[in-house]
């Protein structure tokens, strides 16, 4: 049984929701990326979603985008992105930790050999925004034989027919957007994420992450009461963006702590 697996299956058990927060390694110092993990941990985190900086990153909004401009100014790689998570497991061997990013990268590694390595630092899964789940079924395999769950992401738009393919080729949770468009966007509807999460359900036997436009403590315990786990990304790559280096840690601490406060409130 994966980390992420064993982290939901207690959090269910304990009646409790999942935290997924999401930062950008490297970003706003590479130095600095380690540390924002274990602060991320401290306050509350059950997963880590940690951003592989991409040049193009069609999903992510304005926000998330400055963010990878700023870590590859500063030359961080995907190389660099596993050695963090690396330092990151010399002190903390409990925190499940997701690389998300594109898929170009990956290939110029080669899928094997990112398994491996990723694997050896102690990537617990993957997420590629721009792999198809109806083409991602060797990739997806070669993923699980390093003991390394492939996330997928599902939309409102997703048909029963995508939905299903995923279901088969998933592992870990999934993530659903909450809305078109892309990260960080506004008008977040939790009765149409509530009306959707059956229909996924019925076809994906794993737990339902639901993220993007989530930025503050009742936004994130609403949805938390009809998912499994809520995922916050652009905030807190927000929060980063505008936050003194030298208080950056403590102001990640105590923000996801608030979050972790409302999740255990949520029905």
């Amino acid at each position: 049984m994966s980390r992420i697996k064993n982290t939901l299956a207690a959090l269910a058990a304990q009646g409790k929701k999942g935290l997924i927060p999401f930062i950008t390694a490297g970003d706003p110092n590479p130095e600095q990326t380690v540390e924002f993990m274990h602060a991320l941990a401290k306050g509350g985190a059950d997963v880590i979603e940690l951003g592989v900086p991409f040049s193009d990153p069609m999903a992510d909004g304005p926000v998330i985008q400055r963010s990878s401009e700023r870590a590859l100014a500063r030359g961080v790689t995907l190389k660099r992105v596993l050695a963090d998570v690396a330092r990151f497991r010399e002190t903390d061997d409990k925190t499940p930790v997701v690389l998300m990013g594109y898929a170009n990268p990956i290939e110029r590694m080669g899928a094997e050999a990112f398994a491996q390595a990723a694997k050896q630092a102690g990537v617990d899964g993957v997420l590629v925004v721009d792999y198809p789940p109806e083409e991602s079924e060797a990739f997806s395999a070669t993923m699980r034989a390093s003991d390394i769950d492939p996330i997928f992401l599902l939309a409102p738009t997703s048909t029963d027919e995508r939905i299903a393919a995923v279901g088969k080729i998933a592992s870990g949770y999934v993530y659903y957007v909450s809305l078109t468009g892309v990260t960080g966007a506004a008008n977040l509807d939790v009765s149409r994420i509530a009306s959707k999460i059956p229909a996924i359900k019925s076809h994906v036997p794993l737990p339902v992450g639901v993220g993007f436009g989530i930025r503050d403590a009742q936004t994130a315990r609403a949805v938390a009461e009809v998912a499994d786990a809520v995922v916050i990304g652009s905030r807190l790559v927000q929060l980063l963006e505008e936050a003194p280096p030298e208080t950056a840690a403590a102001s990640l601490t105590s923000f996801i702590a608030d979050i972790r406060t409302a999740l255990d409130s949520a029905k």
